[in-house]
C-alpha cells in the first residue's frame, strides 16, 4: 500500500489544517481535567526564527503534546516580547516605524512557527506592545505604587551622550556605547525603582523550594542575591574631614583580616570624596574619569585600580598606634555597603592591585595549612582560601570563623561616641530594580508630573496612556520628550497644565508577568485571580541559560507582588525549570577572511579530509570552529529552508535526537539526512506492514516466543520512553524508538506470517506512531491513518503499558573460570542451582577451559553470578 515516498509538504499542510478547523489545541479554562501547563520563553520578533527557537519549542511541544495524551487540560501558549531598542534602531536605521517593522516581524514569525506543527493555543495570543497588553501593566505599576513597592529617586546611571538615553550594563562596551561608540558618561538621574530588595530575603530562602529547577541556575540566583552576613565597624579619623565628619563608617564580610588593614578605600561618589572634590580640582577631575568606567561589576574589575590620595588618615580600631591612608578609589561602588571599604592586600585581589601600583604594606593575616609563618608571603596573587590567623594579636590561632565572631564581641564592646564601634549586619547584593528607560518603544510609565501637585498616578479609568503614533527619531533622544502634544496634559488632582512621565518601562517588565497573563489574556484586570491560581505555577518552563538571573528573578519578585496586591494566589511563577543547550554549527571564511553562510558553501571529503569550497565558483573556503549560530558570523541555516526541504518533521526529529536537550547541539547535512530518512523508513515499513500483516479483528490466545519478544519489546520501549519524556531526556527516547524500529522492521519482513505475530507487529507499529506522535506528529497522523486508527491521534491518548510484559523469562548471569569472566549465562528466572550448573557447564568457553576435567567447586549466587573453579 504506502510504499510511495512520504510526501512531507502535501502531509504537513494538511494535517496542520484538519487541527485548525477542528480547534485540536484551543484550551478551555473550564475543561475538568487536571492542568498542565507548559511555557517556552516567549521570542522577540526580530525578523525570523531562528534554529534555537526550533530546538525550544520542539522541545516544549513534545511535553504538551505528551502531556495531553496522558488525560490533561494542557495549556500551551505563544506571545511576543515586542517592546525594545532593536525596534527604535530599526526605525532610525531603515525610516520605517517601530509598530510597522514590529509587527510586520510578527506575522512572518507567526507563519514560520505554524508551519513547524507546534501545539499552540493561538487564540490566546498577545504582543507585549499591544494597547490591551501593557494597559494592564499599566494598571499594575500604580496597583504596586500604591502598595509601596514603587520609588522614585536618584540614581547612578550608565549615560549615552550621543543617543542621549541610558544604557544597561550590557551595552556598554570598553567604556563606551554599543550604537553609538561614545563614551559613556555616569550621571545623577531621577529613576522609578520597583523594590525588589523588600523581598531578598524571601526570594533567596524560597530558591530551597525550587527542586526541579537546575542547580546551576539556583546557584546563580544565590549569588545574584548575594546575602552577606558581615560588620559595620566605624572609623575614626586622626582629625576631621573638612567636610566635617569625625568617622568613618565600612561594611566588611572579613573582619578577621582587621589586622592586616593597609588604607582605607572611598567610592568616588563617597559624600566625603565629592565633598573633598569640591575644593580640589584635580580629586575632581579623577572621579570625572572614574564615572567613565560604567556602572556595572565587570567593567570596574577589569579596569587598572587606580586611586587618589585624600591625604586623610583614620585610626585603627584595634590599634591606635596604627594611622591608616584614606584613597578614593576607581573600584568602589555605593551601591553596596557604605560606599567605604578597609582594604586587606594579602586577602583581596583588587585590594593587592591597588596597593602594589601606591606602595602600600601587605601584611598577610591568614595563614594557608601547613604553611611556614615565618616564609608565607604574598605575591601577585592575595590568599583568598580557608586558614589560621596569624599576625594578628588576640586571635592568632584561630580559625576564620572564630576568629570573625570575637573580633565581632571586641568592637561591639568598643564605643566611639556613644555608639558601638561594630555592629552586626546582613547585606544583600540585590539592589532594587531600576525600570525607567529613556525611549520611544516601551510601556509608558502612568504617572502625570504638577508643579502645584507633585507627581500622581494617571487615573485607572484613563488607561491605557498610549503611546503616540506620529514620532520621528531624526534627532537622538526619546521621541517623547519633545512631542508636541503627547506629553502635555491636565493634572488629574487641580486640572492645571502638567505633563506626562516620558520615560518608559524596561522591558523586562513585559516578561516579569506574561505567564499570568496568558490564563485569561483577554480579561480587563491584569489577571482572572481563579483561573491564575488554577494554572500557575508554570509546569515546566523552557528556555536559555542566559535567562537564568534577571528575567527568572524578576517574575519571582513580581509573583510576590501581584500577590500582595491581590492579583495572583502563588509566589513561584514556575514550578519546574529546563534551560536548552545551544545550536552550533560550523563557521566558513573566504579567502578575504569574510564570514560565509553553510548555503553557500559544498563540504566534499577528499583524501579522508573535509574540504569547504564556494559553490558559485569553486574557491576553497577555510573551515572554522563550530561555533553558537549567529548573524555576525552568518554560520546559520534558516529553518524555514530545511522545513520546505526535509518537512517539519525532520527538523523537529533531528533536534531531539542529536545530543542531550541540556547540551549544545550540531547542526549538520549528514544530521538533518540522516532524520529525514529515518522519517521515510517509518511510512515505509507501516504501508508495508499493512499490506502484509492485516489487522486482527480478535487478540490470540496464545503468542509464540517470536510474538511476544515482539509484545516484550513494544511494551518496554513504551514504558521507556514515557518515562524518558517525564524526564525531558528526548535523546534517549529517541534512541529506544530507533531500536523499536529495527525490531519491527525485521520481524515485518516474515513471509505469511502466523496470526499471532502479525497481530504483534500490528500492536508494535500502532504503539510506535502513537509514541512518535509528540516528536512527529504529522508523520504519526499519517501513519495512523495507514493503520486505520480511529480519529485524529492528536486527540488520542496515550497507550497502556501491559506491565506482565515487563518482566523477562530469562535472566543473563556472567561466568567466571577462577575469577576471570569467560562468558554469559542465560537460563529461566526460576531456574534451580543445578539447572544454572548443568547450563554453565555446557557453555563452550567454560567446556575447552575444563578440557573434560570435572570442576573443583561452582558458586552459583542467585540473581547475580556463577563463579568456576578448576
Amino acid at each position: 500500500m504506502a510504499t510511495e515516498r512520504y510526501n512531507a509538504r502535501e502531509a504537513e499542510a494538511r494535517w496542520q489544517k484538519v487541527w485548525d478547523e477542528n480547534q485540536v489545541f484551543v484550551t478551555r479554562n473550564d475543561d475538568p481535567q487536571p492542568k498542565y501547563y507548559v511555557l517556552e520563553m516567549f521570542p522577540y520578533p526580530s525578523g525570523r526564527i531562528h534554529m534555537g527557537h526550533v530546538r525550544n519549542y520542539t522541545m516544549g511541544d513534545v511535553v504538551a503534546r505528551y502531556k495531553r495524551a496522558r488525560g490533561f487540560n494542557v495549556l500551551h501558549p505563544m506571545g511576543w516580547d515586542a517592546f525594545g531598542m532593536p525596534a527604535e534602531n530599526a526605525a532610525m536605521q531603515n525610516k520605517v516605524h517601530p509598530k510597522d517593522w514590529t509587527y510586520e516581524n510578527i506575522a512572518t514569525m507567526r507563519g514560520q512557527l505554524k508551519i513547524m506543527g507546534l501545539s499552540l493555543d493561538w487564540s490566546r495570543e498577545f504582543a507585549t506592545c499591544d494597547p490591551e497588553y501593557y494597559a494592564q501593566q499599566q494598571r499594575l505599576f500604580l496597583d504596586f505604587l500604591e502598595a509601596g513597592l514603587v520609588d522614585r529617586r536618584k540614581s547612578k546611571v550608565n549615560w549615552d551622550p550621543v543617543d542621549m538615553t541610558v544604557l544597561a550594563n550590557e551595552q556598554v562596551i570598553d567604556g563606551r556605547g554599543w550604537r553609538s561608540g561614545a563614551v559613556v558618561e555616569q550621571r545623577e538621574l531621577t529613576q522609578w525603582f520597583l523594590r525588589i530588595t523588600d523581598y531578598a530575603e524571601e526570594l533567596l530562602e524560597a530558591i530551597d523550594t525550587l527542586d526541579r529547577w537546575p542547580d546551576k541556575v539556583r546557584l546563580m540566583q544565590r549569588n545574584w542575591i548575594g546575602r552577606s552576613e558581615g560588620l559595620r565597624i566605624t572609623f575614626e579619623f586622626v582629625s576631621p574631614a573638612p567636610s566635617g565628619e569625625t568617622a568613618l563608617e565600612i561594611f566588611t564580610t572579613r573582619p578577621d583580616t582587621l589586622y592586616g588593614a593597609s588604607f582605607m578605600g572611598l567610592s568616588p561618589d563617597h559624600p566625603i570624596s565629592l565633598a573633598l572634590a569640591e575644593k580640589d580640582p584635580e580629586l575632581a577631575a579623577f572621579i570625572e574619569e572614574c564615572h567613565h568606567l560604567g556602572t556595572s561589576e565587570e567593567a570596574i574589575e577589569k579596569a587598572e585600580k587606580r586611586g587618589y590620595d585624600t591625604g586623610l588618615k583614620v585610626k585603627h580600631p584595634l590599634d591606635e598606634t596604627i594611622e591608616l591612608p584614606v584613597y578614593v578609589a576607581n573600584f568602589i561602588l555605593m551601591g553596596y555597603g557604605t560606599g567605604a571599604i578597609f582594604a586587606c592586600p594579602a586577602h583581596d585581589q583588587r585590594d593587592l592591585d591597588f596597593a602594589r601600583k601606591y606602595g602600600l604594606p601587605v601584611k598577610p593575616v591568614v595563614l594557608p595549612k601547613d604553611a611556614d609563618p615565618a616564609a608565607f608571603e604574598i605575591g601577585d596573587e592575595a590568599y583568598v582560601g580557608d586558614g589560621t590567623i596569624f599576625n594578628s594579636d588576640f586571635m592568632d590561632g584561630m580559625n576564620v570563623p572564630d576568629a570573625k565572631e570575637a573580633i565581632a564581641k571586641r568592637l561591639e564592646a568598643q564605643t566611639v561616641g556613644n555608639n558601638p564601634q561594630g555592629v552586626r549586619e546582613v547585606n544583600f547584593r540585590l539592589r532594587d530594580w531600576g525600570i525607567s528607560r529613556q525611549r520611544y518603544w516601551g510601556c509608558p510609565i502612568p504617572v502625570i508630573h504638577c508643579e502645584a501637585c507633585g507627581t500622581l498616578p494617571v487615573p485607572k479609568d484613563s488607561l491605557p496612556v498610549k503611546l503616540p503614533d506620529d514620532i520621528n527619531f531624526d534627532k537622538p533622544g526619546n521621541p517623547l520628550d519633545r512631542h508636541p502634544t503627547w506629553k502635555h496634559v491636565a493634572c488629574p488632582k487641580c486640572g492645571k497644565d502638567a505633563v506626562r512621565e516620558t520615560d518608559t518601562m524596561d522591558t523586562f517588565v513585559d516578561s516579569s508577568w506574561y505567564f499570568a497573563r496568558f490564563t485569561d489574556p483577554r480579561n480587563n484586570e491584569p489577571t482572572d485571580k481563579e483561573a491564575a491560581d488554577a494554572w500557575l505555577p508554570v509546569d515546566q518552563y523552557i528556555g536559555g541559560i542566559e535567562h537564568a538571573i534577571l528575567h527568572l528573578l524578576y517574575s519571582r519578585f513580581f509573583a510576590r507582588a501581584m500577590k500582595k496586591t491581590g492579583h495572583l494566589g502563588v509566589t513561584e511563577p514556575f514550578k519546574g525549570l529546563f534551560t536548552q543547550g545551544m545550536v552550533t554549527h560550523e563557521t566558513y571564511k573566504g579567502a578575504d577572511g569574510a564570514w560565509i553562510s553553510p548555503a553557500e558553501v559544498r563540504v566534499e571529503e577528499r583524501d579522508g579530509k573535509r574540504h569547504a569550497f564556494l559553490e558559485k565558483d569553486g574557491s576553497e573556503v577555510t573551515v572554522g570552529p563550530i561555533e553558537k549560530m549567529s548573524k555576525s558570523k552568518k554560520n546559520t541555516v534558516d529553518p524555514t529552508d530545511i522545513i520546505e526541504t526535509y518537512g517539519a518533521d525532520t527538523a523537529r526529529w533531528f533536534m531531539l535526537s542529536d545530543s542531550p536537550p541540556e547540551r549544545d547541539v550540531e547542526w549538520t547535512e549528514d544530521g538533518v539526512q540522516g532524520a529525514w530518512r529515518f522519517v521515510q523508513r517509518v511510512w515505509r515499513m507501516t504501508g508495508e506492514i499493512v499490506d502484509k500483516m492485516p489487522a486482527a479483528t480478535n487478540k490470540p490466545a496464545n503468542f509464540s516466543d517470536a510474538a511476544m519478544e515482539i509484545r516484550r519489546a513494544t511494551h518496554k520501549t513504551l514504558k521507556a520512553v514515557s518515562d524518558d519524556i517525564e524526564k525531558l531526556a528526548f535523546n534517549r527516547a529517541v534512541a529506544r524508538l530507533y531500536e523499536l524500529v529495527n525490531t519491527l522492521a525485521k520481524a515485518q519482513q516474515q513471509q505469511d506470517p502466523p496470526v499471532d505475530l502479525s497481530y504483534a507487529v500490528r500492536e508494535g507499529a500502532e504503539y510506535l506512531v502513537r509514541m512518535m506522535a509528540p516528536m512527529t506528529p504529522h508523520l504519526a497522523e499519517s501513519c495512523w491513518e495507514t493503520l486505520g486508527g480511529e480519529g485524529l491521534l492528536s486527540t488520542s491518548g496515550w497507550p497502556e503499558v501491559d506491565e506482565s510484559l515487563l518482566v523477562e523469562d530469562t535472566i543473563t548471569l556472567p561466568v567466571q573460570v577462577n575469577g576471570k569472566k569467560r562468558a554469559d549465562v542465560t537460563v529461566a528466572r526460576e531456574a534451580s542451582k543445578e539447572e544454572i550448573e548443568a547450563a554453565t557447564l555446557s557453555l563452550d568457553a567454560v567446556a575447552r577451559l575444563l578440557d573434560g576435567k570435572p570442576p573443583r567447586k561452582v558458586i552459583v549466587v542467585p540473581a547475580r553470578i556463577v563463579n568456576v573453579v578448576i
